[in-house]
């Protein structure tokens, strides 16, 4: 029960996640790169914060964890901003492919990646069971389907009405953006492998990477932040946020979009606390987090209506490729 229990909470969190980017369209007159540092500001510093100090024991501070691991604290970080990399190329591949596309093969990349990287990279590759490299390559192949679902509606849809869904629609940038990301992104489950060390012994066991998890986010704001300011910049838009009359209302759905995004990787934490009895399914956690925020990705491209005006084998393909996902979530226990 304890481990259904868990899955729930890590269900949760993929849909908190998935959901993130429809708070992002209600904000108003503000370019690309000032919502999303914003936003940044939330998700990637404040909340986090916020969660690591629940694993901060009454007495001691983040500060003493920190700098009892130095080097893997500058490595966390590290990754961190390499998986900034990726978290702003990930913006692009939703832009050029639509929530549904752009998230399903930049996230699926990125689980494969981050699955099998951060544990053979941190030294702990015998935790790579024949179960869960079974369940990674059924992922994958969730993850094939989508994209030729993809490539279906871009061949079949007339160009307005792939505009009217996705207003910059562009099927081969979009796929190359969508697969740096992927890579890019994997940095984060690498960066908390590194940062497993980063935590209290007396910490409820539900918190315990939310430490390290504030490290990686971090890093990939310090990545963004410089980005963002970076197109300010150049774009002249600076002026942004000198427009008090807007402050109220998008500062409201950027602390939105922020909590709904950092949601995923708390209910990760809560969520393999309860995990503790089936190790697979702790090492295969990612991929569980990552599968089920491709899916419910795909269930919000449906209600935003990005796959409106299809064949029926386009849906069906695209079905299929959100079950193989589903089935991919929990396979690694049956095996």
């Amino acid at each position: 029960m304890a481990i259904v229990f868990g899955l729930l909470i890590i269900a949760l969190g993929a849909f908190c996640q998935s959901s993130s980017y429809v708070p992002i369209n209600k904000i108003k007159n503000w370019n690309w790169e000032s919502f999303w540092l914003v936003q940044g500001i939330f998700a990637w510093i404040l909340f986090p914060l916020l969660g690591a100090l629940l694993a901060v024991p009454s007495g001691h501070s983040l500060f003493e964890v920190y700098s009892a691991f130095p080097k893997e604290s500058l490595l966390t970080i590290l990754f961190g901003a390499l998986w900034g990399v990726g978290g702003l190329t990930f913006g692009l591949s939703m832009r050029y492919l639509g929530v549904a596309l752009g998230q399903s093969i930049a996230l699926g990349i990125c689980s494969a990646l981050g699955a099998i990287l951060g544990p053979v990279l941190t030294g702990h590759a015998g935790d790579i069971t024949s179960a869960i490299i079974i369940g990674v390559v059924v992922m994958l192949v969730g993850i094939a389907i989508l994209g030729i679902a993809g490539g279906m509606k871009s061949s079949t849809l007339p160009e307005e009405e792939k505009k009217k869904a996705v207003k910059d629609f562009n099927f081969p940038k979009g796929i190359v953006v969508a697969l740096l990301s992927g890579l890019m992104s994997a940095c984060f489950n690498i960066g908390l492998n590194y940062g497993a060390p980063l935590k209290f012994e007396e910490s409820n066991l539900i918190f315990a990477t939310l430490p390290a998890t504030m490290l990686v986010t971090f890093g990939g704001f310090l990545t963004n932040s410089a980005y963002c300011l970076y197109q300010n910049a150049k774009n002249k838009s600076f002026g942004d946020y000198a427009k008090g009359s807007l402050w109220k209302h998008n500062l409201l759905f950027c602390a939105l979009a922020g909590l709904l995004w950092y949601s995923q990787f708390f209910g990760l934490s809560l969520g393999k606390g309860f995990l503790k009895e089936s190790p697979v399914l702790i090492t295969f956690s990612w991929c569980i987090l990552m599968s089920l925020d491709i899916t419910f990705s795909n269930v919000w491209g449906i209600i935003l209506k990005e796959w409106k005006g299809v064949t029926r084998k386009t849906v069906a393909v695209l079905v299929i490729g959100l079950i193989v996902l589903v089935i991919s979530t929990f396979l690694p226990q049956l095996l």
